[in-house]
């Protein structure tokens, strides 16, 4: 629909959208990037989604100043390894890898798309392993593994069996990649989220709930580092 830009230090822009099935103004602040989102009812004026920011501009800058801000990776900077900060730095190699603590990656300009690449890679391993794990121990079996990078959710399991998961995991604490295997392959015997699938991931998992709120608590920090 277009974008209403509120005057004030700084300026603040906001992204209006019209939505058939909404039935009142909301306003939404993405945690991830401070990107700013008005949706309207069909039939609402423009002037009172204009009038309906401005009344909410205090709490708008209120959470505006709560986004943290984006970590972009590159050499002399860090990336989150399996719940620990590893350093980034260049060196003679024609892909990045770990060596002594570090992640050394080519000098060649392209450090993001190198360290996103190698991530990947260590993800698909890691919660390939955990789905074999989990599974054996379930008795039952997956039909595929994929590894996206999903914003909505950390994993998904569907009724054809595949298993989805999302590589920024492998950022995370071992334990938090092995609390969402879990909970996916888990599906494979309840697809639900009824006491009898949390009885099944209990089993699978026991003591699993530091791990879940870890997850809940800290998972925009996985989602806030940027590889371009």
């Amino acid at each position: 629909m277009g974008v209403h830009v509120l005057d004030g230090n700084p300026p603040i822009t906001v992204t209006l959208r019209r939505n058939k099935r909404a039935k009142r103004l909301s306003l939404r602040v993405s945690r991830l990037d401070g990107r700013v989102a008005l949706t309207l009812p069909q039939r609402t004026p423009e002037r009172e989604a204009v009038a309906f920011l401005r009344d909410r501009e205090g709490w708008l800058r209120g959470h505006l100043s709560q986004v943290q801000p984006v970590n972009v990776v590159g050499i002399g900077g860090s990336v989150l390894l399996r719940g620990e900060s590893v350093p980034i730095v260049g060196g003679d190699v024609k892909r990045a890898r770990l060596s002594d603590g570090y992640l050394v990656v080519p000098h060649d300009g392209a450090a993001g798309p190198r360290v996103q690449a190698f991530l990947k890679l260590a993800a698909r391993d890691a919660l390939a392993e955990a789905s074999d794990r989990y599974a054996a121990a379930l008795g039952r079996s997956y039909s595929r593994l994929s590894i996206r990078d999903t914003r909505s959710r950390w994993g998904s399991c569907s009724s054809k069996g595949v298993l989805m998961y999302s590589w920024r995991l492998i950022m995370a604490p071992p334990a938090v990649l092995d609390y969402v295997t879990a909970h996916e392959v888990a599906h494979l015997a309840e697809m639900n989220h009824s006491p009898a699938f949390w009885a099944v991931v209990e089993r699978l998992f026991p003591d699993h709930q530091p791990h879940r709120k870890w997850l809940k608590d800290n998972g925009d920090l996985l989602h806030r580092v940027q590889f371009d």
